[in-house]
This record gives structure tokens, C-alpha cells and sequence, in this order.
């Protein structure tokens, strides 16, 4: 097969023979130069891909695409829900109401958020019905005993602060209370655990759920705070939120999942490519690596440069094997980091190696994320341009050689 024969030039001068080992040497640097930074480049961006996409799955079954309040409230909820399913890509719909309490066990005691949900309607927008460990969400409305107390749901990490399991009694203290002459009581509630959920997100995982009339006498509220919404795709849930004020009224108010968290996401966004700028600096050391080997290639082979240009090479013929020459260690050195990154990363997250605190980072372990398209492409043809951009000084100075001038003293 016969190829071009600046491509074999090329490629014989990267084979050099063994006194021009030191060339062959410095060009392998320049190759493993790429190769790392290439594949630095990559897993951090896996990592910081995947730890986005992990919080935003764990966020989304967590809690609800969007929420909807009311100026004056929401007296009559059914009818509330029921108008909001007629919206387009509204798939499911809830009451809610929120507030804080004071839970304390036999051991221990802890702040929560409590949830008041009707457990019928919230299996359609959060996944908390598949998170239960232990018991199940539908025990908050099952009939109970005159004297029984009423069950609440806990978290995973509440109830562990709290030692306690399905069956036990807990006391929740809020800050509505009973007037006294002596001033407001503290309103104090016995209930019994009747099941633990886990969704992965320590933040939701201290809530604790009660039925939505329990939840109404222990805060004193005859309207639900708020409806939530599941539409059929997450990206739109904007355009929801914004076609619920113009479809029911100004009197609503909507917020979609993205501005609930807007200051996370742009976080760690902001965060994904300082780290990949700090990290891409790695391939440029390697561009100039093969910047170097490149003018010590043409220093050493001045000669040869002469006397092909005497044997009739033009100057594009001399450019293009220097030109070829850095985008093969370029080419490889991308070619083979990116594999690497990408098989890395692959191991990382399929085998959780690394472990993390999830109180701090929401998640028990780093996840790691390669998206082929436009991350990894990204990645792979930059590397490849700025290896191109590499060898533009130096084969322009192997083609102004002076082939009268590179011969007089040999």
C-alpha cells in the first residue's frame, strides 16, 4: 500500500533510529503529556457531570417539577387539583403543607420539616412510595384505635439520629400551641412510626409525613399550603409554571424545580468548567511539549530538510511532515487518554470507589458521568486542535530552511 511520502517521513523521524533516540524520547513525553491531560480532562468532567445528573435525579424524586400556591389559599384542594390535571403535561397533582416541629424519642431529640401529604395523590408526584424501607406510606390514613396516637413517617437519617424503628412513639413539640393565663403552651403530639424512607437526599431524608388532616390540627390550618405538580418532561416544567398564571389567574403563584435550585445547579456548573479550564492546562504543557520536540526535530534533521528540498520538496511538502508528525502524537495522545478517561471513569462509578459524606455532598458516593456528546467530542477535538496548532511554528521554520545554508559546512 503506498502512502504519502511525507506521512512515511513523519513517521520515520518519530521511529528514530538509536543515536536519534533522544528525539524518540522526547516525542513518547509528548505523548504521555497528552494522554494524561486528556484523560485528567475527561474524568473531571464525568465527575462533576455525574454529580449533577445524581443530584438532579435524587431532587426530582424527592420533591415535586413545580409548585403552586395561592393568593388567599387553597381552601378546596380537590377542586384545585383536579383544575390543575386539565393543564397541558400535568400528569399528576397534590396537596401539601409544610412546617417545623421539634421531634424527640426516648433518646434522643432533632428539628424537622414536617410534610403533610394525602398519601393517594402523592404516589404521583414524588417517588417516596418506592423509597419506603420499612412499613408503607399508606399506614398514615389506615383507621386506628380510639386511644392510638396517629403515625408519621420518617426519614432514613431522622430516624436514625432519633434510634428509633416502625412501632415506636415519638413526641412532636411546634411552636402553635394552647393560650394559657400563663401565656402560649407548646402544643406536644405523640405519634407512632409506621414506616422509614430513603431517597438518597439527606436533605429529604430528615422530613417526616403525616396525613394531611392530622398535619391541618397540629399546625392550626384549614388550607393546604401549596399543590404540587409531575409533568411528563422535566425540561418543560418551566413553561408550565409560567402557563399556570396566564391559564388560572394572577392569583397563583408557580415555581418549577429549576428555580427552587437554581443556586445549586449554577454552582456546580460554574464549578464543572473551573475545574475542567484548570485541568485542560495539562494538555496545553503538552502542546508545548510537542512545540519542543518538534524544534529539536528540525535542529537535528537540518540536513535532511536540505537535502529534500534540493531533491525537489517544497516547502508545503516540508510544513506537512512536521505537521504530520505532531498531529500523530497529538492524535494518539487524545485517542488513548480519552479511552483511558472514559474506561476510568466507568470503573469508578460502576464500583462506587469513592466514597463521600453524604451530609455534606448529598450523596454517599461520587458518581461519574460520561456524556459522549458534547462533552467527550468536546474534549477530543480540542486536544486534537491545539496538538495542530502545536506544529505550525515549527514546520513553518523547517520550511524557511535555507538548504544553501544548511549544507555549506557539512
Amino acid at each position: 500500500m503506498d502512502i504519502p511520502f511525507e506521512l512515511h517521513i513523519a513517521l520515520r523521524y518519530l521511529l528514530a533510529k538509536r543515536k536519534q533516540a533522544f528525539i524518540s524520547v522526547i516525542s513518547m513525553i509528548s505523548t504521555l503529556g497528552v494522554i494524561v491531560g486528556v484523560m485528567a480532562v475527561i474524568i473531571a468532567l464525568a465527575l462533576m457531570t455525574g454529580l449533577q445528573q445524581e443530584l438532579r435525579d435524587r431532587i426530582l424524586g424527592s420533591q415535586a417539577h413545580v409548585y403552586v400556591q395561592k393568593v388567599g389559599g387553597l381552601g378546596d384542594y380537590r377542586a384545585e387539583v383536579d383544575g390543575l390535571l386539565k393543564i397541558r403535561h400535568v400528569t399528576g397533582a397534590a396537596p401539601a403543607i409544610l412546617g417545623k416541629a421539634l421531634i424527640t424519642a426516648a433518646s434522643a431529640e432533632s428539628f424537622i420539616t414536617i410534610k403533610g401529604i394525602e398519601p393517594s395523590l402523592e404516589l404521583g408526584v414524588t417517588e417516596v412510595s418506592r423509597a419506603m424501607t420499612k412499613g408503607s406510606i399508606e399506614a398514615l390514613t389506615a383507621p386506628r384505635g380510639h386511644d392510638e396516637p396517629d403515625s408519621i413517617v420518617l426519614g432514613k437519617e431522622v430516624a436514625s439520629q432519633l434510634r428509633v424503628d416502625v412501632g415506636d412513639s415519638v413526641t412532636l413539640l411546634t411552636q402553635q400551641g394552647t393560650l394559657t393565663p400563663f401565656g402560649m403552651s407548646p402544643r406536644l403530639r405523640r405519634f407512632r412510626v409506621a414506616g422509614i424512607f430513603s431517597l438518597g437526599f439527606f436533605e429529604f431524608d430528615t422530613y417526616g409525613l403525616l396525613a394531611l388532616d392530622v398535619a391541618k390540627r397540629l399546625f392550626d390550618k384549614d388550607a393546604v399550603d401549596l399543590i404540587q405538580l409531575r409533568v411528563d418532561d422535566i425540561w418543560i416544567a418551566p413553561q408550565v409554571a409560567g402557563s399556570i398564571n396566564q391559564t388560572l389567574g394572577s392569583s397563583y403563584l408557580a415555581q418549577d424545580w429549576r428555580d427552587l435550585n437554581k443556586s445549586l445547579f449554577s454552582a456546580l456548573w460554574l464549578e464543572k468548567v473551573a475545574v475542567s479550564l484548570a485541568i485542560g492546562l495539562i494538555v496545553m504543557v503538552a502542546a508545548l511539549n510537542i512545540v519542543a520536540s518538534l524544534i529539536l526535530l528540525v535542529m537535528e534533521k537540518h540536513r535532511d530538510i536540505a537535502i529534500l528540498k534540493t531533491m525537489g520538496a517544497s516547502a508545503k511538502s516540508v510544513t506537512i511532515i512536521f505537521m504530520l508528525q505532531g498531529l500523530i502524537i497529538g492524535t494518539i495522545g487524545t485517542v488513548t487518554g480519552a479511552t483511558a478517561g472514559y474506561l476510568i471513569s466507568h470503573v469508578l462509578d460502576r464500583y462506587k470507589v469513592i466514597h463521600a459524606s453524604i451530609d455534606v455532598y448529598q450523596v454517599s458516593y461520587m458518581p461519574f458521568r460520561v456524556v459522549l456528546f458534547p462533552d467527550f467530542t468536546l474534549v477530543v477535538i480540542m486536544a486534537v486542535i491545539i496538538c495542530f496548532v502545536a506544529t505550525l511554528y515549527p514546520s513553518r521554520q523547517a520550511a524557511r530552511l535555507d538548504p544553501a545554508q544548511a549544507l555549506r559546512y557539512e
